[in-house]
């Protein structure tokens, strides 16, 4: 628990000073912009790059990409049912609150609690995998049949490739490539991608912090409340608990291994659902204020799981 407690620390320390720079416009009016990108396109595919090119490949097609899949298919589809039958919204409002449900932010927050908190960052290279290659697109394709007119539309497979440019996923895979081939890449290579890949943490929650400063939630007159509400309850307890119950019953998991699964889906809902709904014009303010809410709510949930479970 001493060990939680210290990683959690060490996160609120860095926010902190991400907030404070942000407050006081240390670094300019587009530095939260400035560093989400550097974390985006080059210290996250270097360690991806790093970590699965000298990890064994079994700690990624593991029981832990089918809990990551199962939990947030199944709570993607709780809200599609719940959200269409009780609230009436049309499809393109349906995938992005589902998304702001079940799609967990991977970088800004569920890379440095790997490492700090669970101190294994192995832990988010399936739920990567998961949500580049596999719901990003089916997300996307669906967006783009739905939500954009004849004018605008783009080809189903042009859509579907998108993520298939994500510099992330271009990381994991070279990794992935370099793993099962067998080949070492030389030294000065991997200590520069390890370099680089260490900075990820740190940058990222600095760059969430700056991100803190200046948001309203629940703006009357704009906010689609109810939708909010409803994302937010099953991102941060329906996940948890389904995430919990998947592995410990379907896959026999205990320990440190359990605790991070359901820290893992404990995660808040990923900044990227903006992008996306931002993209097709539909449900912005939903995606917005979900993942600043269940960014809010994150910590304390994964305290609690600490507490019961670590």
């Amino acid at each position: 628990m001493s060990g939680v407690v210290s990683g959690f620390t060490v996160i609120f320390i860095i926010v902190g000073l991400g907030y404070l720079l942000g407050r006081t416009r240390t670094l300019g009016d587009h530095a939260s912009t400035t560093l989400s990108r550097l974390v985006f396109f080059v210290c996250t595919p270097a360690l991806l790059v790093h970590s699965l090119a000298t990890s064994d490949l079994s700690a990624v097609f593991s029981s832990t990409l089918a809990v990551a899949s199962i939990s947030a298919l199944a709570v993607g589809f709780v809200y599609l049912v719940i959200a269409r039958l009780w609230l009436r919204r049309e499809i393109p409002e349906l995938v992005i609150g589902a998304l702001s449900a079940s799609y967990v932010n991977t970088v800004n927050l569920g890379l440095p609690i790997a490492i700090f908190v669970l101190d294994d960052a192995s832990f988010i290279a399936p739920l990567l995998l998961f949500q580049i290659v596999f719901y990003s697109p089916v997300a996307l394709a669906t967006l783009d049949l739905t939500a954009l007119d004849g004018s605008t539309r783009t080809s189903v497979w042009r859509t579907v490739a998108v993520p298939l440019r994500n510099p992330i996923l271009i990381g994991g895979a070279v990794g992935l490539i370099v793993s099962v081939s067998g080949w070492t890449p030389p030294q000065s290579i991997l200590e520069s991608a390890d370099m680089l890949g260490r900075a990820s943490a740190p940058l990222a929650l600095l760059a969430f912090g700056l991100t803190l400063t200046g948001v309203t939630v629940f703006k009357k007159g704009e906010s689609p409340r109810r939708d909010i509400v409803l994302a937010s309850i099953l991102k941060m307890v329906a996940m948890p608990l389904l995430a919990y119950a998947t592995a410990r019953w379907m896959f026999g998991m205990t320990g440190h291994k359990l605790f991070g699964q359901v820290v893992i889906a404990a995660l808040p809902t990923a900044q990227n659902v903006l992008v996306y709904a931002t993209r097709y014009r539909r449900g912005e303010i939903l995606a917005r204020d979900s993942a600043l809410v269940t960014t809010l709510l994150s910590i304390p949930v994964i305290a609690v799981t600490a507490w019961l479970l670590a």
